[in-house]
Parts: structure tokens; C-alpha cells; sequence
């Protein structure tokens, strides 16, 4: 097979697929390089993520962050049980075997799904919210071992506290700085006992997880509302944590929903390659949804979730929906249609979203705040209910109850998807239709992502980045308005810029996984403004970085 060839959106297969045995075996036989800064431990933006084969993601990785989740739980005096859930990567399964080795042998009680199940994130997050609320004096936590939409040879664990969500800086810091000791020392301070020990130790419950979660649906969602629309709804998991959950909630509350695959299997062979000719299971790219796309025409709403269930895809008669334009058109419908939420209540979004969702907050006479990349920033405002709406770019987003109370904490792919058939069933209009109408009234969004070539040390200095560092005061024809390092909800670092003009703005961050960084870019004038902006964004960022 010629590697130059791009085959986006083929189906995979045989030679794209991984090799699952030998995947878990390096899984338990490489030891990583600690002295390698890419072979440690590192929380991220979402958890530690990596690859078993390239000693990035090994048996040793996770007794050392189990153990440093230990310690750390009882630094912060956290002593209810901890819910742990885990999705359909193959990585997953053993990694959960070792985590619950290390927590039966320090004593700690963990809750999993029974019968060896998988558990989408926001299910966990829900888990925690809900213990929570009936326990005060012993709180639970939770761990998700997922790298979410990542291919199959990945791997990933994420560290939710008290409040449900993704946990903050300062937590996932701790944890990876007592990890890579942990490691250090050749994990001398790990307790740790066999598996089949662990299991009957009585530190081990099952629960069914899906029962209160799926129950507790329709005080999210006007559950009833869909039934009777009768909308035809296909649903694809791509092989998620989540594929049981939508056949049980079509029963339970009675909708026309089919799901039109319903395999689990590691591999993933049943999915199509994304634009880099990878098995990844994005379901905000339309190359990864070629299978769902093709069936669109047979229904009147479609969607998808990523493989841990807190992503949302969103298919209409008119094809994929850009994840920005879904989350205008649910802003624009949530502040409309939640009569019960407070007249305070905010929108919470990211600074690399697009602004049309700031123009729809405004024009309902709400306000929205401006937060870094990454869910652990809305947390505490969703727990405490300040936060509405809370959305990022890349598909994800999570929402108050009916009656303005917590739901999760952590995105939820399960109810944005619901969502959309809630609007269509109430109004008689697609999301993609209320986008349409959106666009008429406040102005037609040019968004667009690309990536820019940079080393470790220039990736160093964008995320260091002064904006007074900046020699121009033009951007794409206007006058720049706006230069922000820092994010206007909570004056945390962007680790990056942003630069905003009367017509559009740009915003740059380092990858965290590749040499380059990313531009994010958007325009209310067209498509030719748009590709000006990001053109300008690499000249200026390059002459700043270099």
C-alpha cells in the first residue's frame, strides 16, 4: 500500500488493524524510559495518555498513578468510595485490573460496572454528583480509563474529584509529580495484590450503572417530547463504552431509535479512516462518520458518540453538523427553552469556540464567560449552577438539569445528543435549521483549525507568550481590538494567544502531542477573510517564536 495515498473515509482494513495480544502484552513488558521526559507520567489536559508499544502507556505507568491517586485522595481527606469506569480501547480492560489491584490493597472501596461492563465518562461523573449529594460527610471520586477518541493502541486514565469533573491543574500536577516518584523509586511504595485477591476482597462492588443514569434522563431531557414526535432516529456508538446505554433509553422511554452498529471490538476495523487515513473514532470528522453519513437519508436526526461517550456527532437530512454550529444552535435553544433557569445563569465556553455563540448569549440578553481550552475549567460552575451551557470546540459540552440543578460535571455526549432530537421534536426544525436561521440574524461564522510546524523550544515560547510582544496593530484589514494570554473568565494562561478584531480573531496554542502548533481561526466576513486571518496568524506567530 503506497503511504502517499489518502484513503479518508475508506473503510479500514485488515493491514490498518492493531494486533490486540501483542498490544496488552507490551502493555505488561516494556518498562518505560523514566529518564525519557515522553515515557514519564503526564496529566494533560484530559489525563495521561499513550501507547503500550511506545512505553508511553505500561502496567508500570498505571500502579504508579493508582498509587499517587491514593495518596493523593488522602491528602485532600477523600474517603467515600471511588466509581471507576472504563471504555472499549483495548488498553482499558488492564488497565483497570491494575488500578483496582493497587486500590483493594490500600483499602479503598471501588465501584464498577457489572459484568466486566463499560461506562461512558459523563455516567461517572453523574455517579459521583449523585453519591455525593446523599453523602456528605465520606465523598466519592472517580477514575475514567479512556483516551477518548484516540486509535485503538491508545490508552488513558483521567482523575475526577469530588465534584464530578475532570480534575484541576493543581490536582492532576500532584498526581503526576507523585507518579513519576513513584516511578522513580521502582514503585517500592505501591501497595498492590493480585487481581482475583482484589476481587474478593470486599473493596470491589458492582452496580448496574446504566439503570440511574438512564432513569434520571428525563429530568435533562423533555423525554417525553420525543416520544411523541415519533422522530426516526439512527444512532451510531462507534463501538463506545455507551453502545448499550441508547437500545436501553429506545426502550425505556419508547423512541424510534435504531442503532445501526452494534459491535464492540477492539480493532475498531469496523470504522473508516479518518483524514490522516487513522482508525480514530472522532465523531465531529466526517471521514471517521462516513458510515453513519451514508445512512443519513433514512432518518430524520442522526448521531454519533467518541469512544468514551462525551463527544457528540450531530447528522442531519443536510449531512455532518460543524460541532460550533450545533453548540450556537443548543445555546440559542437551552436559553430559550429552560423556563425553570435562573435569569443569572451564564454560557461557558472556551477561547478557541467560535463567537457566534457569544452573539446568540447576548442577543437573549444572557452573558457568557470565556474560559481556557480544556473541560476542568467549568466544573465548579456547573456544580454550583453559575454555568448554564458549558461547550468547547472539539464537540463536547454538558448542561443544567430542567430545573437548573448540577446534572454532570464532565461533557456529556449522551444528553447533547438527545438534545437535538428534543429540538426537533418541540420545534419542528432540525438543529441544522436553527443554525440556518442564526445565521440570518447575527451573521454568517468562517471558522478553521491548521496546524503550523514548530520545535519543542518554540512550542516553550508561544505558551509563554507576552502579548506586548506583538509588533502590529492590524489584523486582516481591521484594527486589533484585543490581545489575550489569559482567558477573561478566570485570568488563567491560555498557553497561547489570542488576537481579536471587529470582524474575526485568531488564536494560537502549542500541540501537546506533535511539533506544532495549533491556529484556530474565525471570520464574520467569508471564507477568503478567514484564510487571510490564519495566513497573518503564522507570520505573526512565527515572528515571535522563531
Amino acid at each position: 500500500m503506497n503511504p502517499l495515498i489518502n484513503r479518508a473515509g475508506s473503510l479500514a482494513q485488515v493491514h490498518d488493524l492493531i494486533n490486540v495480544d501483542m498490544l496488552i502484552g507490551d502493555y505488561y513488558d516494556i518498562q518505560p524510559d523514566i529518564s525519557h521526559i515522553y515515557q514519564r507520567v503526564n496529566f494533560g489536559t484530559s489525563g495521561h495518555r499513550g501507547c503500550a508499544s511506545r512505553g508511553t502507556f505500561n502496567e508500570l505507568h498505571i500502579l504508579a498513578i493508582a498509587q499517587a491517586i491514593v495518596d493523593v485522595r488522602k491528602q485532600y481527606q477523600v474517603t467515600g468510595p471511588c466509581f471507576i469506569g472504563k471504555d472499549t480501547h483495548a488498553l482499558s480492560a488492564p488497565a483497570m485490573q491494575t488500578v483496582l489491584e493497587v486500590f483493594a490493597a490500600n483499602g479503598i472501596l471501588t465501584i464498577i460496572a457489572e459484568n466486566n461492563g463499560f461506562t461512558p465518562t459523563p455516567v461517572i461523573s453523574h455517579a459521583i454528583i449523585t453519591y455525593n449529594q446523599q453523602h456528605s460527610n465520606a465523598l466519592a471520586d472517580g477514575i475514567i480509563i479512556t483516551p477518548s477518541h484516540n486509535p485503538p493502541q491508545d490508552g488513558g486514565i483521567k482523575y475526577n474529584p469530588t465534584h464530578g469533573g475532570p480534575a484541576d491543574t493543581m490536582l492532576t500536577k500532584a498526581i503526576e509529580q507523585r507518579a513519576n516518584q513513584l516511578l522513580e523509586q521502582q514503585l517500592a511504595e505501591v501497595k498492590r495484590i493480585a487481581l482475583k485477591q482484589a476481587l474478593t476482597s470486599g473493596f470491589v462492588h458492582q452496580i448496574n450503572y446504566e439503570k440511574a443514569y438512564i432513569d434520571d434522563l428525563n429530568n435533562v431531557i423533555d423525554m417525553q417530547a420525543i416520544a411523541d414526535s415519533d422522530l426516526h432516529i439512527g444512532v451510531d456508538p462507534l463501538g463506545g463504552a455507551g453502545s448499550r446505554y441508547w437500545s436501553i433509553i429506545a426502550e425505556q422511554y419508547r423512541l424510534n431509535l435504531n442503532v445501526v452498529n452494534d459491535k464492540i471490538d477492539p480493532t475498531f476495523g469496523f470504522m473508516h479512516l479518518d483524514h490522516d487515513s487513522v482508525i480514530r473514532m472522532d465523531c465531529s470528522s466526517a471521514y471517521a462518520m462516513t458510515g453513519l453519513l451514508k445512512l443519513k437519508d433514512k432518518f430524520d436526526l442522526a448521531f454519533a458518540n467518541d469512544t468514551d461517550f462525551d463527544r457528540h456527532g450531530i447528522v442531519t437530512p443536510a449531512g455532518l453538523m460543524n460541532a460550533n454550529a450545533y453548540l450556537a444552535a443548543a445555546t440559542d435553544y437551552l436559553l430559550r427553552h429552560r423556563p425553570e433557569w435562573s435569569k443569572t445563569i451564564q454560557i461557558g465556553k472556551t477561547v478557541v469556540t467560535s463567537s457566534m455563540i457569544d452573539r446568540v448569549t447576548t442577543s437573549l440578553g444572557y452573558s457568557y464567560q470565556e474560559f481556557p481550552v480544556g473541560f476542568k475549567w467549568y466544573a465548579e460552575g456547573l456544580f454550583s449552577g453559575q454555568l448554564g451551557f458549558a461547550c468547547e470546540e472539539s464537540a463536547g459540552a454538558a448542561f443544567l438539569r430542567k430545573n437548573g440543578q448540577v446534572w454532570t460535571t464532565d461533557k456529556d455526549g449522551i444528553i447533547l445528543c438527545l438534545l437535538a432530537a428534543e429540538m426537533t421534536a418541540k420545534t419542528g426544525k432540525n438543529p441544522q435549521q436553527h443554525y440556518h436561521k442564526l445565521t440570518e440574524k447575527l451573521g454568517t461564522a468562517y471558522y478553521g483549525r491548521i496546524q503550523a510546524l514548530a520545535t519543542f523550544e518554540e512550542k516553550q515560547k508561544l505558551a509563554k507568550l507576552d502579548a506586548k510582544q506583538l509588533k502590529t496593530e492590524m489584523l486582516a484589514g481591521d484594527p486589533i481590538k484585543h490581545c489575550l494570554t489569559q482567558a477573561p473568565a478566570n485570568h488563567a494562561a491560555i498557553g497561547g494567544l489570542k488576537v481579536i478584531t471587529e470582524n474575526g480573531w485568531f488564536a494560537a496554542r502549542p500541540s501537546g502531542t506533535e511539533e506544532a502548533y495549533k491556529i484556530y481561526a474565525e471570520s464574520f466576513i467569508s471564507e477568503q477573510h478567514l484564510a487571510q486571518l490564519q495566513a497573518e496568524a503564522q507570520t505573526l506567530v512565527s515572528s515571535v517564536i522563531k
